[in-house]
């Protein structure tokens, strides 16, 4: 009988060999707990991992912390059709002009976004260079429950990004802060 503790499948393996299958076509976290001499299945998927009984239970809750850990690093951001931004089991609603622009961004989540590409991304392709600045400034507060970012690199673009556990309000982003130095230097 296959158990789910939050978020995490726990399935006996071999005998639940085909919950297991389903659970990895959904996507979810699964934990195998290997039953006597049973080999473990191979894989390198990051949403699976596996303990052989006996197991004491701060060992099986420190192996289901991990796996949740790494996951979180493997997860993408995404804006559905409705303007909705999901990450990491939560969502908020994006307004239709941010919602293009971040939509933009999560698609090459990490990655610069020219301010160029998301300047189209704004509805008549707004002239004015305020215009994407504002929508920024507004998608940066919008998101940041979310535990996410969007990085300014100057005079180049934008990313999104995870936000780290030590950045708070106020702080300023070392990336930010090397781009503006080269920026200065090459200009």
């Amino acid at each position: 009988m296959s158990v789910q503790v939050q978020d995490v499948k726990v399935v006996r393996w071999p005998a639940e060999a085909s919950t297991l299958d389903r659970y990895r076509e959904e996507g979810a976290l699964r934990l195998l707990v290997l039953e006597g001499k049973a080999e473990p299945p191979i894989t390198a998927d990051v949403k699976e991992d596996w303990v052989r009984l006996p197991v004491s239970k701060a060992d099986l809750l420190a192996r289901i912390a991990a796996l949740r850990a790494r996951a979180d690093v493997h997860v993408v951001p995404r804006v559905d059709e409705g303007g909705v931004l999901r990450y990491g089991g939560r969502a908020v609603a994006i307004s239709p002009v941010g919602a293009g622009v971040l939509a933009r961004l999560a698609q090459d989540f990490g990655v610069l976004v020219p301010r160029e590409v998301l300047q189209h991304c704004l509805p008549g392709n707004a002239e004015q260079r305020n215009a994407l600045d504002l929508q920024i400034m507004r998608l940066r507060r919008r998101i940041r429950p979310l535990g996410l970012a969007i990085r300014t690199v100057w005079c180049r673009g934008y990313l999104l990004v995870a936000q780290s556990a030590t950045e708070g309000p106020g702080r300023r982003d070392p990336l930010d802060e090397v781009a503006g130095l080269a920026a200065e230097r090459a200009g």
